[in-house]
């Protein structure tokens, strides 16, 4: 079959890593967003990050495409439609929007996805860790901004 002629076990046990990498950094993200009943949660946001990675790693392997003009083409495409998908996870209610803290973690996420995808496991990590230290740390800070005065 013509599908598999150029079939590299090691290219594809790297990039299965790299998407297990992403999956697994945006899984706690998720994690926090499933716990606080969320519109998005456990299975979204590792989805994004692993397609992310995914997106990434099928334009690298694109003969000519490792290009600093293709590069940039990609992540502007990658944050465009990241942007898009987070954007449904904001509802408005009456004066206030709900749901900016879910559509910037999943913004964020596809940017672990990408970094994960690019070899950046630095940033990606790095990434992970503020994103969710944000969610749990300034949880309380965020309900009592919310609490109205008595």
């Amino acid at each position: 079959m013509e599908l598999f002629h150029n079939w590299n076990s090691g290219e594809a046990l790297s990039h299965l890593m790299a998407m297990v990498v992403a999956y697994m950094l945006a899984l706690p993200i998720g994690w926090n967003r499933e716990k606080e009943e969320r519109s998005a949660g456990v299975r979204t946001f590792p989805l994004v990050a692993m397609a992310a990675c995914g997106f990434v790693l099928i334009a690298n392997g694109v003969p000519g495409g490792a290009t600093p003009d293709a590069q940039s083409r990609i992540l502007a495409g990658l944050m465009t439609g990241i942007g898009f998908v987070s954007g449904g996870a904001i509802l408005k209610q009456g004066n206030r929007a709900m749901g900016t803290a879910t559509a910037a973690s999943l913004w964020a996420t596809g940017a672990i996805g990408a970094a994960v995808g690019y070899g950046q496991l630095d940033i990606a990590v790095i990434l992970s860790l503020v994103v969710l230290l944000t969610l749990i740390l300034l949880a309380p800070l965020h309900k009592a901004a919310q609490t109205p005065e008595g």
